[in-house]
């Protein structure tokens, strides 16, 4: 890229590297870095690799030194404030500082406790002037955008929750199967493979030991390129994952994670649970805090997932008994919905919800609105966000 010539051009440079680690950077958040000298040429790019590896702004600083350019008194852009932390690296805010950069440019701060403001205050205490694109344009298209790619990073350090993003796909009359079960395949490949797409750029996909049964599926990504495979969630109240299901199959478990909350004390389904675990199964004994149901208690295991296994995006590709669920508890973000143009008559719905008595119950029960509509090949994409 050749000279920048405002602040604005030099953030939306370094949201569009951010975007190149939207498969990656889990759990990490998805950071862009540029840097940019006196004259306004960028003289240094970087993204935030995999987990363990470099962050954004060291990138930038080595692509700088690669190509023979000293960052002494240059302009760092960053999508997100720089840690000040040790983790699996360094702080970065201490990199810009032995740099001798002269400014920094953020989009937004670090809401992780960790850092927290930490990062910019490292920054001012050696000298280097700091700006906020949040803090001064909160409403600012790049300050949104940079918003919407961390989605879940934000939920998780802010709600200590994945964003939970639930996907159907269903006939125009909103059927997701005919009465005998068959589903497979109600939307056309381009549908599929969009699907697919997002399930790549979840931390991991949830779904319910009805759809393991039902129709054994794989739930890893197929349909398009992906440096990494999220990790598989299943509920599962009574422990009746057979051992032989696709989803742990020998292929899939070297290359994801794979997790079953299950209600069932520690002590019961010994067997199981010890046959599960030498498959590479993770087993989580998760009770209803009520008692006596039976059931996983979905909003335990979904704080359970944030903060035990840091699971930003969480993609859900279930049955209507389990999506019914977890919308009645108030724990779906928003739905993303492939509607092909057909019509079903009887069979399963999109969510069993129970009866509600009138309209204003409805609304009360899960209010959305739309965020986007599209076309994606013969089918329609509809994204619709709960209001909270």
């Amino acid at each position: 890229m050749g000279v920048i010539p405002n602040n604005v051009e030099a953030l939306a440079h370094a949201l569009a590297l951010a975007r190149q680690g939207l498969l990656l950077t889990s759990p990490n958040p998805r950071v862009g870095c540029a840097i940019v000298d006196a004259a306004g040429q960028v003289i240094g790019s970087g993204h935030t690799q995999a987990a363990g590896g470099a962050h954004a702004e060291v990138m930038a600083l080595r692509d700088a030194a690669q190509r023979g350019h000293s960052v002494q008194g240059a302009t760092v852009y960053v999508t997100l404030e720089p840690c000040s932390h040790y983790g699996r690296t360094p702080p970065c805010a201490d990199a810009l500082v032995a740099a001798g950069i002269h400014k920094l440019v953020a989009i937004h701060p670090d809401p992780n406790p960790l850092v927290a403001g930490r990062g910019f205050d490292r920054l001012r205490a050696a000298g280097i002037a700091v700006d906020i694109l949040a803090t001064d344009a909160p409403h600012h298209p790049l300050t949104l955008e940079a918003w919407e790619l961390n989605i879940g990073f934000f939920t998780r350090m802010v709600r200590q929750m994945p964003w939970v993003r639930m996907k159907i796909a269903a006939s125009l009359d909103g059927r997701t199967a005919l009465p005998n079960g068959a589903s497979q395949w109600i939307t056309a490949p381009a549908a599929r493979a969009d699907g697919h797409a997002w399930r790549a750029r979840a931390c991991a996909v949830l779904t319910g030991i009805g759809t393991v049964l039902h129709d054994n599926p794989r739930l890893d990504v197929r349909l398009c390129e992906t440096p990494r495979q999220p990790t598989l969630v299943v509920v599962d109240s009574r422990l009746d994952m057979p051992l032989d299901a696709n989803l742990i199959a020998p292929d899939l478990i070297a290359t994801r994670s794979c997790i079953v909350y299950t209600a069932s004390p520690d002590g019961s389904h010994a067997a199981k649970k010890k046959a599960l675990e030498a498959r590479g199964v993770k087993v989580v004994a998760m009770p209803d805090a009520a008692g006596g149901t039976g059931k996983v208690d979905l909003s335990a295991m979904l704080r359970d997932l944030a903060q035990t296994h840091h699971i930003n995006e969480l993609h859900v590709e279930a049955g209507e008994k389990l999506n019914g669920s977890l919308l009645r508890a108030g724990l779906v973000d928003e739905l993303l919905i492939y509607l092909a143009p057909l019509l079903m008559g009887d069979g399963g719905g999109l969510a069993r919800l129970g009866v509600l008595e009138n309209l204003a119950q409805a609304r009360e029960l899960c209010r959305l609105e739309f965020q986007e509509t599209r076309a994606i090949g013969s089918d329609l994409r509809i994204l619709a966000r709960v209001k909270r």
